[in-house]
């Protein structure tokens, strides 16, 4: 059986086709299964933070502070809100108050006197007077550090931050930090923090405090 001249066209060209699709398919179908995945992405660390409740209300100092070196100051990051309320509850209560005196008009000047006492005999009527030598006055003492340390801040490759309290003011400090213009942090443990009272060169140790 003889094969006619337009069936040996068709069988060249398909066998033509074959040869150019069969080779790309190979391709494609291996890059497809050497491609590499995508690296998974590292999982966050979220910062360690132990924070414990504090006292509102601490003293402030009254003596005068000196010249504070140069250093960064604490981030002061928010204070007590004072209540605008007003309570006619206790208004109220002030009003009901009534005052109950000994009966003496004190703006009468015909009104009678209060009645001192009189000492009976001096103290020492024949003791010889002693007067006593007064040295110098002794240098001030180093009042009490009115700082609380109430938490902290330690995130990964961080320096650890310390939460303070002064007054009605919250600061956020790292070591080295000026707090208030007068307190200097030192080191800062999960524990204790070192401050040292600029004016008075003082250095102390403050616990972690848990009210």
């Amino acid at each position: 059986m003889k094969i006619g001249t337009e069936d040996k066209k068709k069988v060249l060209i398909a066998a033509v086709l074959f040869a150019i699709i069969i080779p790309v398919a190979i391709w494609e179908v291996y890059g497809y299964f050497a491609s590499p995945s995508p690296p998974p992405r590292a999982a966050a660390v979220a910062p360690v933070t132990h924070v414990a409740s504090a006292a509102r209300n601490t003293p402030t100092a009254s003596a005068p502070v000196a010249n504070a070196p140069a250093a960064p100051e604490a981030e002061r990051i928010g204070g007590i809100v004072v209540d605008p309320t007003l309570h006619l509850e206790k208004l109220a209560q002030s009003e009901d108050v009534e005052y109950e005196g000994t009966g003496r008009n004190i703006f009468s000047a015909e009104s009678a006197p209060v009645h001192i006492e009189q000492a009976v005999a001096p103290a020492r009527p024949n003791g010889p007077s002693v007067i006593q030598a007064q040295g110098p006055p002794p240098p001030p003492q180093a009042p009490a550090i009115d700082l609380k340390y109430f938490g902290y801040d330690k995130g990964k490759d961080q320096p650890m931050r310390a939460f303070l309290i002064h007054g009605d003011d919250i600061f956020m400090a790292r070591e080295g930090d000026i707090v208030d213009h007068r307190y200097k942090v030192g080191m800062i443990s999960p524990g204790s923090i070192q401050i040292t009272d600029l004016a008075y060169n003082n250095t102390q140790t403050l616990p972690l405090s848990q009210n």
